[in-house]
């Protein structure tokens, strides 16, 4: 049962690395949180946070 995520590209926590030369996610998680959402015990990332570059452009007008 492997579960695929579709939801990383649009997370503000889903950003660059330059060390390893991909795309990722930058929320340091322990063991508990990686094991439980990738076997299966969370549907969706606790941490998602939804990235909206113009944010700010609304908050400004």
């Amino acid at each position: 049962m492997d579960k695929k995520i579709t939801q990383c590209e649009s997370c503000a926590y889903y950003d660059y690395d330059d060390e390893t030369d991909s795309y990722g996610c930058m929320i340091n998680l322990d063991e508990d949180d990686v094991y439980s959402f990738y076997s299966g015990g969370k549907s969706s990332c606790p941490y998602y946070s939804f990235y909206d570059e113009y944010k700010i452009v609304r908050k400004q007008n």
